[in-house]
Order: structure tokens, then C-alpha cells, then sequence
């Protein structure tokens, strides 16, 4: 039994709480305190003041709270959550490209904790983990109704610490325990080499702070050392990151005041984001690469560059991520990520759910002997929305076709001799020289 000293100080913070989100709720014309609404506000209440009194250990307010929130926010979409002190730090930490972890990036598929893709050059990648597989323990615990964010905090941690996870792959008749050794996971946002006849390749695996910065370095080195007359621009396996991130790289390729992406909130505010009117932009002809994992911000890239046909793009359809997400800092420290709008490329398509068609489909094939992993993309993830440009029974149509293309290779195990999306674009780009070169008909 509780003591009636120890209910009185919670009964009355409760009744401060319950009384400051209703007003706020009502000043902000948000619910009707009168309806439905606040009938279910005092049901929450009834609930939490129950757990105080009755459950058979004493639980922290604090974790009472924080629970509730974070069950709020996993009855949304995929991409909305609940960050926590330490979680939010640690996503303030990766935004700028560092932090201590394995180098996956992970999502919901049927209920389960899936691997959609590894990083490159991270305790992950080298120990084997592919795209596909299914995370059903970490550190002997299931992972099974975890939420997201809780799995990346388990997964991250200080250099040096191990993990282990238990993974089960397609084609496995058991699960299997890998444990690793956390690292400090540096992402180089920015990669760069000369291919054949002068051409530049730039591969972009994330959208961070410094992306922008780093690509201005990689063109000047190409341009002005390299003498290079074309682009290939490789956003394949690109999970996205900052909106802005995306503008300002979409601003190096078209010209000033031209729109990127505009996005459209709850009350159909529209808010358009244009290249910058401070920045040089290159003129060479482009191809950019995709594939399934090209998400969010690459998605914007190649939507920009397709729709003011700009750049050609080649490879798969992309992930279909068209949803913006805000973080909203909250007084203990906390966060929201909340999902706020959905995005819409120069032309007015979203892209939710659908991803980018390429203009050239180049479908990667398998090496003999290699098998392949499972596709996941947007429409796959729990409760994902839809989008609000196709009918609901298309995209239903949509993800029966997509069952028909079940696998594809382990981008990593491609070489460039071999990785015939890149081979193609190649392709394109000369024969757009020797067409520009060729003389008009008379």
C-alpha cells in the first residue's frame, strides 16, 4: 500500500499537468475540451494514476511519461519518434557526421527489425551483415515490439564496447549470435575518382552538415585538376539526412532560383525551397545513379535534376521516402522527431511510397554464385503513409508487382568492371559527347 503522503505531492502534479495540456491544448484551437478529446485525456489520466497505486513495483513518474509518449509517437508513421535525452544527443552527434556504433542503418519489415543497408568500412560491413537481414536479438534480448529508436540506442555505444546481435538470414536454418566491436563511425559524405574519357564520378552516401562543403572541395579538385567534362553522380544506397543539405547540393547543379522541392503540411501550407541565389552551378552533363536504397534527400537530388532535365537518371526505383520530419527539443532535454509534411518534386509529384523511376532501368544481376537480398523500401515499413497523389488501391497494385522482384545483389560485391548500372551510365555520357559533337543536318 502507498502511504497517503507519498499520493498527495503526485496527485497534484498530475492535476498540474492534466490542467496545463488542456489549456494549452485549448488555446491552441487543437481539440475540443468538451469532446472526445479530453474524455480520452482523462482516461490517460485515470490509467497513470492506477499504475502509481497499484502495479507491484513503485514506478518512476519519468518513465511512466516517457513511455506514454513514445507509444503515442509508434502509433504514427515509421519515421516519427521519441528521443530521450541521450537518444537525442546521439542524433545531434550523427548529423554531423560521427558517433559511436556498428555502421547500420536498420527499419521495420512485417513486424521485425531488418537491416536495410550496412556502411561501408564500419564493424558491420566487415563481419558480414547484408542487406536483409533480420536483427532478432541484441545482446540476448528480442528485439521483437522494440521500437527504432530503442534499437539504435542499444546498438550504439563508447568505441571499443562490444555488441552482440543475433541475426537470421534468408536462406539460414538458424539464427546466428555475431558480436562485434563498437566504433567511431566517421561517414565521409563524400567520395570522388576519374573514370575513362574524363569523366568525374561523385558518390554521396549521406546528406550531413559538412556534405556540402565536402562536395565543393570534390568539383573544384575535378574540374580545375582533373580537366573533367561529365558527371556520374552516385546516390545508391544514399538513406537521405537534412532537407537543406539536399537544396544546397541540388544548388551546384541548376541555376539560381529554380525550385528543388516545396513541401505541403496538415493545413496545405505550401513552402518552396529554391537553389541558392549565392552559388555557382556546373553545367556538364549529368547522370545520376539510384537504387532502392536512394531515400528522402537523395530522392529530392534526383527529382530536382530529373524534372529541370538536368541529368539523366539510371538504375532502380528509389526507396520512396516523400514525408519531411521536425525536431521539436522538449524542456527535459528530450526530443521529438515528428513527421510534419510530405515533399513534392519541381513538377508536383510525390514521391511517397512510389520512389523515383529511372529514365534508363538498369536492373543489377546477380554474380554467379552470390546470392541475392531482400528489396525493402518505404510502402514495406510499418505503418508507413500513403501518398496522397495515388489511389490507394494503385499503390496496393504497385507493391503485388514489386513481389516479382524479390532480390537483388549486395551492392558492395560489385566492382566497377562488373557494376553495369555504373557501366551504363558511362554509355550515356559518351554518346552525349559524340551526339554534341556531331554537326546539325543541313
Amino acid at each position: 500500500m502507498f502511504k497517503r503522503k507519498s499520493i498527495v505531492p503526485w496527485a497534484l502534479v498530475l492535476l498540474v499537468v492534466i490542467t496545463g495540456i488542456i489549456i494549452s491544448q485549448w488555446s491552441l484551437a487543437w481539440v475540443n475540451v468538451e469532446g472526445s478529446h479530453y474524455e480520452n485525456l482523462k482516461t490517460f489520466a485515470e490509467v497513470l494514476s492506477l499504475i502509481k497505486k497499484n502495479y507491484v513495483e513503485e514506478v518512476e513518474d519519468k518513465e511512466l511519461v516517457h513511455g506514454a509518449i513514445k507509444g503515442m509517437l509508434n502509433s504514427l508513421d515509421p519515421h516519427s519518434s521519441f528521443m530521450p535525452p541521450d537518444a537525442y544527443k546521439e542524433m545531434q552527434i550523427e548529423t554531423k557526421g560521427e558517433f559511436g556504433g556498428l555502421g547500420i542503418q536498420i527499419g521495420l519489415k512485417d513486424d521485425a527489425l531488418t537491416v536495410i543497408a550496412p556502411i561501408e568500412d564500419t564493424p558491420a560491413y566487415k563481419a558480414g551483415v547484408k542487406a536483409g537481414d533480420r536483427i532478432v536479438k541484441i545482446n540476448g534480448e528480442s528485439t521483437k515490439d522494440m521500437s527504432l529508436q530503442d534499437a539504435v540506442s542499444k546498438l550504439r555505444g563508447p568505441k571499443g564496447t562490444s555488441v552482440t546481435i543475433t541475426l537470421m538470414r534468408k536462406d539460414w536454418s538458424e539464427p546466428k549470435d555475431i558480436t562485434l566491436i563498437r566504433d567511431i563511425i566517421r561517414i565521409r559524405s563524400v567520395k570522388t575518382k576519374v573514370l575513362e574519357d574524363k569523366i568525374g564520378y561523385i558518390k554521396l552516401t549521406q546528406f550531413q552538415e559538412q556534405t556540402v562543403s565536402e562536395l565543393d572541395t570534390a568539383l573544384k579538385e575535378l574540374v580545375e585538376k582533373e580537366n573533367i567534362t561529365s558527371l556520374i553522380l552516385d546516390l545508391r544506397n544514399n538513406p537521405g539526412g537534412l532537407l537543406e543539405s539536399s537544396v544546397n547540393v541540388s544548388s551546384r547543379f541548376l541555376p539560381r532560383g529554380k525550385l528543388v522541392v516545396y513541401t505541403k503540411g496538415r493545413k496545405e501550407d505550401k513552402k518552396e525551397y529554391l537553389t541558392s541565389n549565392n552559388t555557382p552551378h556546373y553545367e556538364f552533363p549529368m547522370a545520376v545513379l539510384v537504387n532502392e536504397g536512394s531515400a528522402s534527400a537523395s530522392e529530392i537530388v534526383a527529382g530536382a535534376l530529373k524534372d529541370w532535365s538536368k541529368a539523366v537518371i539510371i538504375g532502380t526505383t528509389t526507396f520512396g521516402k516523400g514525408s519531411v520530419q521536425t525536431v521539436i527539443p522538449l524542456s527535459d532535454g528530450s526530443a521529438l522527431r515528428l513527421t510534419i509534411a510530405r515533399y513534392y518534386t519541381p513538377k508536383g509529384t510525390s514521391i511517397q511510397n512510389t520512389g523515383i523511376t529511372p529514365d534508363i532501368i538498369v536492373k543489377p544481376k546477380l554474380k554467379k554464385g552470390v546470392k541475392g537480398h531482400p528489396i525493402l523500401r518505404e510502402k514495406d515499413l510499418e505503418k508507413h503513409l500513403g501518398n496522397d497523389m495515388i489511389k490507394e488501391k494503385e499503390q496496393d497494385m504497385e507493391k503485388e508487382q514489386d513481389k516479382e522482384m524479390l532480390e537483388a545483389p549486395p551492392f558492395a560485391d560489385v566492382s566497377e568492371e562488373e557494376d553495369i548500372q555504373l557501366q551504363r551510365a558511362i554509355d550515356v555520357l559518351k554518346t552525349w559527347k559524340i551526339l554534341k559533337a556531331m554537326p546539325a543536318a543541313s
